[in-house]
């Protein structure tokens, strides 16, 4: 996923102004039991839907799009986003039958091999 973005606050020193960053996103599916096929989530499926919820957000400045407006963008606070729209594809059912028993969902943003932040939540 590829965003361009800036923050507010003095934290983020010359992040503030606007800049590219580039994310590999994981999401990771949890439950207890595994169902009648011996699987968590049909891999397939959850691809298709996170390939879809990334491109979304790919190619966009997010200071100009309205669902950020007032935010700070951060690795964080974007795999919250990407977290929270997978689960609402999750709750429709377009993950199937079966994904219903899902317990939760960890949303991983890999800025490099040595820079990453997850956002893990219930289902």
């Amino acid at each position: 996923m590829m965003i361009a973005h800036s923050f507010r606050g003095e934290a983020f020193g010359p992040a503030q102004r606007l800049h590219g960053a580039t994310y590999v996103v994981d999401a990771t599916f949890r439950r207890a039991t595994l169902d009648a096929d011996n699987i968590v989530v049909d891999i397939g499926r959850a691809a298709e839907e996170l390939r879809a919820v990334v491109a979304e957000l790919t190619y966009r400045n997010l200071d100009d799009e309205p669902a950020f407006a007032g935010m700070n963008t951060s690795t964080e606070a974007l795999a919250r986003v990407v977290a929270d729209r997978l689960a609402e594809r999750v709750h429709a059912g377009a993950l199937g039958d079966a994904a219903r028993e899902l317990e939760g969902l960890i949303v991983t943003l890999h800025e490099s091999h040595i820079a990453w932040a997850s956002y893990e939540r219930t289902l």
